[in-house]
């Protein structure tokens, strides 16, 4: 008989106020069905700026604030179907609270603000804060009680990063995700640039301006004078040393 491969299931991390390191690990929840699709979507603040209608052709819009990155998803929990933790359940809102959690504010410094959550699975990963929760609850029991529940939930951070690869995609690289030094790839945010900016001077002000040529050799820039008004660029890639 041939052994079957043990099955991913996606998982809801707490992280720290930093988003950067998982905490709590009492907190986190691991699905009972993975989701059937993600949705991933990454918008851009633009306008087109005043006195564009006295010119002619079309008025070139400009990049004026941050990116945003959202993501959707459904997650379904029943409790007639095992639990991941092998227990019983006779409400699914026991489950449903879990999940809940993070959308309910905390105690952050002087402000009240939802946990910082990382959502992964296998090799995709998302961390920002979870913005909106819909409950469906679809299933009752003759006592009244509800036994299978629908989750619409969504994420956003409010940047636009590369994609981040778990640990899943980093088998065999020497670093995880493939990145040199060992660090998660998209775990950077992308610079944005703003009309009239230059490569050089993204690297400068990240204090990275001794590697702007390899910098602009691994994003495919060719002309690092001259950046599009929101053309992204990832100044933790490094192409080959010249010279």
């Amino acid at each position: 008989m041939i052994g079957s491969t043990p099955l991913a299931k996606a998982e809801l991390r707490q992280l720290d106020a930093e988003g950067r390191n998982t905490i709590e690990r009492n907190t986190w929840v691991k699905v009972q069905f993975n989701p059937e699709t993600l949705k991933v979507t990454f918008a851009n603040q633009l306008r087109t700026p005043d006195g564009a209608g006295d010119q002619s052709g079309t008025a070139a819009r400009q990049f004026v604030g941050a990116g945003t990155t959202k993501l959707a998803l459904q997650l379904l929990f029943d409790v007639s179907a095992p639990q991941p933790d092998g227990g019983t359940v006779d409400d699914v809102r026991r489950l449903t609270q879990k999940v809940a959690y993070y959308i309910t504010p905390k105690q952050q410094g002087s402000d009240l603000v939802p946990p910082q959550l990382r959502f992964i699975w296998g090799s995709f990963q998302f961390d920002g804060l979870m913005d909106s929760l819909e409950e469906t609850l679809e299933l009752w029991s003759p006592e009244g009680r509800p036994l299978r529940a629908t989750l619409s939930l969504s994420m956003s951070q409010q940047r636009i990063t590369a994609f981040a690869f778990g640990q899943a995609a980093g088998a065999g690289s020497g670093a995880p995700g493939g990145v040199p030094g060992g660090a998660l790839a998209g775990t950077r945010p992308l610079a944005q640039a703003n009309a009239g900016a230059t490569l050089q001077g993204l690297a400068d002000a990240a204090g990275q301006g001794a590697d702007w040529p390899r910098i602009a050799a691994a994003n495919g820039i060719e002309n690092p004078r001259l950046l599009a008004p929101g053309q992204l660029v990832d100044l933790s890639a490094r192409g080959p040393r010249l010279g």
